[in-house]
């Protein structure tokens, strides 16, 4: 990713951006702000910041709105802050494209811990795909379903998916191992070891996530099966 080395902290709380960005300094980040939505969906898309912290409520155009208009666009990390903590606000943030989700008020070192993580995690999967083989190890085909690891593409039926990178990494752990169970735990083990801070609900979210871009009826899905009791199996026909 052709990302710049600087934070950008969009918010319209002016004494709490100020606190933010005077603490992620003080811990070794360059930090510039924005408080405006329409002007921040413009600023990441044409400084691309390493990672966006971006709050939901904001004049002009809303954070979940933002995330959605950029996330095309832009592959850096970005971290969604809201002051409603509730469910359909995770939910929302995780749907746009977001990469992590924290409710307000803001305590400066747990923001601090999930911008390091978040970094960690987008460095290793850059890692990954430098050192991933030009070979089949990085290309999944099955039953209609074509992963490309390097290009991190992926397609279904011919139709391109738009996925976040966690849906793919998703979608690529169940399709390395299609036609077998993986267990809830085992997958939040999977995405802990290579930097994200899961939970069975965030991975219960992307596999509707998925199913819903893939066109699986989350009803009766033929894809990506829950297997009650056990966890989710992608099928081989």
């Amino acid at each position: 990713m052709d990302l710049n080395e600087f934070i950008l902290l969009v918010d319209d709380d002016q004494e709490l951006t100020e606190l933010l960005s005077d603490f992620l300094t003080k811990n070794g980040f360059e930090v510039r702000t924005e408080s405006n939505g329409l002007n921040a969906a413009r600023r990441i898309v044409e400084e691309r910041p390493r990672l966006v912290v971006l709050d939901v409520m904001l004049p002009d155009m809303d954070g979940l709105s933002i995330c959605r208009k950029v996330r095309s666009q832009y592959a850096g990390p970005i971290l969604m802050l809201t002051g409603l903590g509730d469910d359909i606000d995770e939910v929302a943030g995780l749907e746009t494209g977001a990469d992590d989700y924290i409710a307000k008020p803001v305590r400066s070192r747990v923001l601090l811990a999930r911008i390091r993580s978040l970094l960690r995690r987008s460095e290793l999967q850059e890692t990954q795909l430098q050192d991933a083989p030009a070979s089949s190890e990085s290309r999944l085909v099955v039953n209609g379903l074509i992963l490309d690891k390097l290009e991190r593409t992926a397609a279904l039926h011919g139709d391109n998916l738009e996925l976040t990178l966690a849906e793919f990494e998703l979608l690529w752990l169940l399709t390395k191992h299609a036609g077998r169970i993986l267990d809830r735990d085992a997958i939040c083990d999977h995405f802990k070891d290579i930097g994200y801070d899961s939970t069975p609900r965030t991975i219960d979210l992307r596999v509707s996530h998925l199913r819903r871009k893939m066109g699986d009826d989350p009803r009766e899905p033929a894809l990506i099966k829950t297997m009650r009791g056990q966890g989710y199996v992608l099928t081989l026909n």
